[in-house]
């Protein structure tokens, strides 16, 4: 793919679509650590520079991706709550919330990958005004998450927005951690009695979070036993 100089918005808004969708497609074949400037412009058919000016830096092409990645993931928990009954007891319906968020950040992997490298990666070589409308856009999506949540659980009351944030957080390392290196897998294949230590990403996910809901709801009612209980009844 070729492209010509973009002479309107419209045309500038075309280039950062198709580089961003190049790189999306890029981190569906390879781990974020391992895409490259050069290939993605060789991808999108652009001079490293020329890419350069609609994205300040490979780092910032994957922070913008992880920002599209989120508000997805937002969209796709509020479908899954949306079909949820929200009656029943609070275990049932912690259990059911926890199910969804691991469910749901299980099946996009490529923001598991780009949460995992945020903080070494994602976030470094990008100007304060890049990570800034980052943080501001990923505090309302979370806010948006959190909405979603209280409608299922509305025991979690302002710890809500904790559990959606760390469940995020928790589904980066576990989905880096299950990773398994082909010296690994062949540690594995020696030593069978070894693989219990290779995590099994869905089920590790969703019990995880299971953990964390019921922990932070349990937390929850110590700070706070009576509104708890006019909650529950």
């Amino acid at each position: 793919m070729t492209f010509q100089r973009a002479r309107s918005d419209e045309q500038r808004e075309v280039r950062r679509r198709v580089i961003l969708d190049t790189a999306a497609a890029m981190l569906r074949e390879m781990p974020a650590a391992e895409l490259s400037l050069n290939e993605l412009s060789r991808r999108v058919g652009l001079a490293k520079s020329n890419v350069l000016r609609y994205f300040e830096s490979r780092e910032a092409v994957l922070l913008e991706l992880l920002e599209h990645e989120i508000h997805g993931w937002v969209d796709d928990v509020a479908a899954e709550l949306a079909a949820e009954d929200r009656r029943g007891p609070v275990a049932e319906r912690a259990d059911r919330l926890a199910a969804v968020l691991a469910t749901t950040l299980q099946h996009r992997p490529v923001l598991c990958d780009l949460v995992a490298a945020q903080p070494a990666v994602l976030e470094h070589n990008t100007s304060v005004e890049t990570v800034l409308r980052f943080k501001r856009s990923t505090r309302d999506h979370l806010a948006a998450v959190t909405t979603s949540a209280r409608q299922l659980l509305p025991e979690l009351g302002p710890t809500a927005g904790q559990l959606c944030l760390m469940s995020v957080v928790i589904a980066g390392a576990l989905s880096a951690q299950s990773q398994c290196s082909p010296s690994a897998l062949a540690a594995y294949e020696i030593e069978p009695e070894l693989a219990a230590l290779r995590l099994d990403l869905p089920a590790a996910l969703e019990d995880t979070i299971k953990t964390l809901t019921a922990g932070i709801l349990a937390r929850s009612r110590a700070h706070h036993p009576t509104s708890a209980a006019c909650r529950t009844h």
